[in-house]
């Protein structure tokens, strides 16, 4: 898949722009599918706040770009599907927009519904992440983000790059991620590991990883 891993959403038109070199033609001819399961499993989170990014009233631009086409996938609902009703709805679509929530959560009902095992055929499609969206691709998230108690504390997501992600950089709702904790954070990690605040994402495409920011980032590498 190519990927775009934000913090906060495409929030500037560095990322708009990158959105739209990734899928190759204007979000207005675009197919999307929102995929607000990540919401369910973080404390933090409500109804009401997984209606916000549906309906794109969220803080995270995603939902409200613009697209040809717009639907849901709520992938708790996918394993009692027949996998031949939901999987042309995913190979139809351009590009999936997942929300934040919690990383551990999404990741198990991403294995749970099938969707993991159908991503490495979706060469075209475009994963559009935010916060525990984007974690969720990473190898591991740290101990600092797991908050989904059935995790057993366990922080190991997909994998499926190599670098992990420490999200909201310097928020100020956040008082918490700092640079010194980001810091402290990688220090327990393996691999690259990037920080990066609501004006940043990492695009992936063909193997190349690349920063594209407005705002505040770093690279962290562990010990």
């Amino acid at each position: 898949m190519k990927l775009l891993l934000t913090s906060g959403g495409v929030t500037n038109a560095r990322i708009h722009t990158a959105l739209t070199e990734l899928l190759g033609k204007p979000i207005s001819e675009a197919r999307a599918l929102c995929i607000p399961t990540a919401e369910y499993g973080h404390p933090w989170c409500t109804p009401e706040s997984a209606w916000r990014f549906v309906a794109g009233q969220s803080p995270a631009p995603m939902c409200d770009l613009g697209w040809a086409s717009l639907g849901l996938l709520e992938l708790t609902a996918l394993p009692s599907m027949d996998r031949a009703r939901w999987v042309p709805w995913v190979q139809a679509a351009d590009a999936l927009l997942v929300d934040g929530g919690d990383a551990m959560f999404l990741a198990h009902w991403m294995r749970e519904s099938g969707l993991t095992e159908l991503l490495p055929s979706l060469v075209d499609t475009v994963w559009v992440g935010v916060s525990a969206g984007s974690m969720v691709m990473t190898p591991r998230i740290g101990r600092e983000f797991v908050s989904w108690p059935a995790s057993g504390g366990d922080d190991r997501t997909l994998g499926l790059v190599d670098f992990s992600v420490f999200p909201h950089l310097n928020h100020p709702m956040m008082p918490e991620n700092t640079l010194p904790a980001a810091q402290r954070w990688a220090a327990n990690l393996t691999g690259p590991c990037y920080a990066m605040d609501d004006q940043t994402a990492i695009r992936v495409e063909g193997g190349t990883v690349e920063v594209v920011s407005d705002g505040e980032w770093v690279q962290l590498t562990p010990p």
